[in-house]
């Protein structure tokens, strides 16, 4: 399937993309032929393979939620820039109004 010069203009117009005339015809050119490679795909007989969401298969990705020790409080205020009594110091991000 070629795409038409006024097809690009009208896809860029609504991208919001200002093309150069050069830029024009190299995605008429590249468009066009994803387009004809989509079509060579749909003539594949796809009719014994099952649907199926991912190409390999996926093994779930997260981990058990175990309870497991927290990091130690002079551990975790080690890094901290300030601290005091036992809590990390930060600036004031909200302002008191009177």
């Amino acid at each position: 399937m070629a795409l038409t010069r006024e097809e690009v203009e009208h896809i860029a117009q609504l991208a919001r993309l200002a093309l150069s005339e050069d830029e024009k015809e190299m995605f008429r050119s590249q468009l066009s032929a994803i387009l004809s490679y989509a079509e060579r795909l749909q003539e594949l007989d796809t009719d014994a393979i099952p649907p199926t969401a991912h190409a390999v298969d996926v093994q779930g990705v997260m981990r058990d939620d175990v309870v497991r020790p927290s990091l130690p409080r002079d551990a975790a205020l080690a890094n901290a820039p300030q601290a005091q009594d036992g809590f990390v110091i930060v600036p004031t991000v909200l302002e008191e109004h009177a």
